[in-house]
Formats: structure tokens, C-alpha cells, sequence
């Protein structure tokens, strides 16, 4: 799963959410990382719509304009959930090797000016 679909996916696990929302929490949880711009955003969700991990839940209208809001689908919390545990797998490994991992230091001092 690619990250924007991953953070889309997350953001709509608490709670339904518009476009405009959406594109603020992506932001918030890759720290600003990731900043969906509204075309990919809305292309990202027909195709999650098309795959049935999200749908539709409200439209209001706001200002004179249409919001439509998206919800996370059991088949998209199960795809979300399964993408963690993969994640979550995935940088446990990481963690195992980085901890056995020798230490520069363990090297010995380092020899300044380059050769010895």
C-alpha cells in the first residue's frame, strides 16, 4: 500500500471527513511530509471508492458548496489493519538489526588527518 492511500486510510479511522479535512490530517500525520494536493486526494478516493475501502457517507452543503464526507468501509479498517501489522513487522526487523549493529566505537579511536 502506497503512503497517501496508508494516511488516507488513517485519517478516516476516527471519524468521517471531507476533502479539505483530509488534506489537513495527511499533513498532520506525516509531519508535514506528505501534502496531498486536492486532484490527487479526490483521484485517491474514487479509486478507494472503486476498491471498497471507502464510501460515501454525507454531503452538506456549506457556503453555497457541496462537502462530501468519507468514511473508512470494514473492508477498508481490515486493509488498514493488515497494513499496520505489515509495517509493524517490517520496522521490528529493522529494530532487531540496527540493534545488533556494531557501534563505531567499538572500531577503536578514530585517526585524524585521514591514513596511518
Amino acid at each position: 500500500m502506497r503512503e497517501p492511500t496508508f494516511l488516507i486510510l488513517t485519517a478516516l479511522a476516527r471519524a468521517p471527513m471531507h476533502g479539505y479535512g483530509l488534506i489537513q490530517e495527511v499533513a498532520e500525520l506525516s509531519a508535514g511530509a506528505l501534502e496531498l494536493r486536492p486532484g490527487t486526494l479526490y483521484g485517491a478516493l474514487d479509486r478507494l471508492t472503486d476498491d471498497g475501502l471507502v464510501t460515501l457517507d454525507r454531503e452538506e452543503i456549506v457556503d453555497g458548496r457541496a462537502r462530501k464526507y468519507y468514511r473508512l468501509t470494514d473492508r477498508g479498517d481490515s486493509a488498514l489493519r493488515a497494513e499496520t501489522e505489515r509495517l509493524r513487522r517490517t520496522v521490528d526487523a529493522a529494530t532487531r538489526r540496527l540493534a545488533l549493529r556494531p557501534s563505531h566505537r567499538t572500531h577503536g579511536p578514530a585517526l585524524a588527518g585521514g591514513a596511518a
